[in-house]
């Protein structure tokens, strides 16, 4: 699993071809509050259940708040055959210190 600062993600969002899936894991009171642009939420307790929904040879970043949710779904997705994953590191909230400075917080 690698890991993405949150410079390191803005910086890979501005790259032409094939976006990456944003995979939000927080609860949806969470993302309601704040969310990167573009993610797709599925909150880690169903993450199991929507593993099949999901491309494995996508390149996902996997965000919750602090990156410690993440760090485990990524985890997680690797072990059931996930190629490309990556957590970002710190969460929204370090996206919100370092790239959205806009961005609401809790």
């Amino acid at each position: 699993m690698r890991n993405f600062t949150p410079v390191q993600l803005h910086e890979r969002l501005q790259q032409d071809g094939q976006q990456p899936l944003l995979l939000d894991v927080r609860e949806p009171w969470e993302f309601d509050i704040c969310s990167i642009e573009n993610s797709e939420l599925i909150p880690m307790g169903q993450i199991a259940s929507k593993l099949e929904n999901l491309d494995p040879q996508r390149e996902t970043v996997v965000i919750c708040h602090h990156g410690i949710r993440s760090r485990s779904v990524a985890l997680f997705m690797e072990r059931h055959g996930f190629n490309d994953v990556i957590n970002l590191s710190g969460g929204v909230e370090a996206w919100s210190r370092e790239v959205d400075l806009d961005m609401p917080t809790y």
